[in-house]
């Protein structure tokens, strides 16, 4: 697949898969961060909480297959380093793949929708599964946001900007844009567009 895309589809592709949709300003909201060996979901969710934006934070992963880190674990220890409560953090940490960071992670989910928070995905800018796999395990999150931030693969920066260029973010945005527009086809994911400042 990754062979036979046209330059005049990148654009199309790009935005397909750009999950960015944030919280609107001041709105606190649960920080749901996706399982990853890189930083930023941490920054992230530290810096909303600080703000009083993220009164909840869900870590997950499990082990990481690259260097066997334990992913939920590792984002509780960086988030308490920068100040984020023990209390406030809720830790999945033993899923294998995006699917099982929301399955594993639902006893947490719904204590969020207990609380009446809106939940917001941290994830990669790209990663659009996490939307879709989020709406069809947990279809009572109602509106969901995101924070889509750029991971660095073999030194370089993915961005909307330079992926095509980029043979680790081309592999992977291309690989991501084929499985979600399969799924959807196929309904093993629930549909998902974006409107009005978030998911539906």
């Amino acid at each position: 697949m990754i062979d036979t895309v046209t330059a005049e589809q990148l654009p199309e592709i790009t935005r397909f898969v750009d999950v960015h949709a944030p919280p609107p300003d001041g709105e606190p909201s649960a920080c749901f961060l996706f399982g990853t060996n890189q930083l930023p979901p941490v920054d992230i969710a530290a810096d909303r909480y600080h703000r009083g934006l993220a009164p909840l934070i869900i870590a997950t992963g499990g082990v990481n297959r690259h260097n066997g880190i334990v992913e939920g674990r590792m984002f509780r220890e960086l988030l308490i380093e920068r100040g984020v409560p023990a209390d406030v953090i809720r830790v999945e940490d033993r899923s294998a793949n995006t699917w099982q960071n929301v399955e594993l992670a639902l006893p947490f989910l719904r204590e969020v929708l207990a609380s009446g928070l809106a939940v917001t995905a941290v994830c990669k800018w790209y990663h659009r599964r996490a939307i879709h796999v989020m709406k069809t395990v947990v279809p009572a999150t109602g509106p969901l946001h995101a924070i889509g931030w750029d991971p660095v693969y073999s030194g370089r920066r993915v961005t909307r900007q330079d992926w095509p260029d980029i043979p680790a973010g081309r592999r992977r945005v291309i690989r991501e844009w084929g499985e979600v527009v399969r799924r959807v086809a196929e309904s093993s994911f629930a549909a998902a567009d974006l409107s009005g400042g978030a998911w539906h």
